[in-house]
């Protein structure tokens, strides 16, 4: 009797670890952003998802036009060059099935919970903001989101101007 109460209790032990997997508010925020970006394209190139072939390797380049923690995430999946792992088939084998992006980023998280950890880096409004009252990194962001090189900059000042002279570019005013 106390053999049967003791597994059962196990029982209701492991089923509530294992729905610890479940994703709870912007959990996995790149992971489905990325997902979802990357299904359009699918879409868009009339690339059909079936065809887990073909997904792989648009996979492959949207990963290599990928930028930010979008990169970390292709890193992490195993579709960036220098990877390590190789969770490719994870992704594409449930999108051919049409599974939810949600539930497989649950899954993902499952294999490596670094993939769920990452998070986009919050945008910043340069009209609105001081950027004389940013910090160096920030001021960087903002120029590595526009894919401009600050060559020669050493203090704050060279960033403060070099965001001021590139700014019409890339700012709808």
């Amino acid at each position: 009797m106390n053999v049967r109460l003791a597994l059962g209790l196990c029982t209701v032990i492991l089923c509530l670890c294992g729905a610890s997997a479940k994703l709870n508010g912007d959990e996995c925020e790149v992971c489905i952003g990325f997902l979802n970006k990357f299904s359009r394209r699918l879409k868009e190139r009339e690339i059909p998802v079936q065809d887990q072939s073909k997904t792989e390797l648009e996979l492959m380049k949207a990963c290599k036009d990928a930028r930010g923690k979008e990169e970390r995430f292709c890193y992490y999946i195993g579709a960036a060059e220098i990877s390590a792992t190789k969770l490719t088939k994870e992704v594409i084998k449930p999108m051919s099935f049409s599974k939810p992006v949600e539930k497989i980023c649950e899954e993902l998280k499952k294999k490596d919970a670094q993939i769920c950890e990452l998070r986009y880096e919050k945008k910043i409004d340069v009209d609105a903001v001081d950027l004389k009252k940013l910090r160096v990194k920030e001021l960087k962001q903002i120029l590595s989101s526009w894919d401009e090189d600050c060559r020669g900059c050493a203090e704050k000042s060279d960033f403060v101007r070099k965001i001021n002279d590139v700014k019409h570019l890339h700012v709808e005013l």
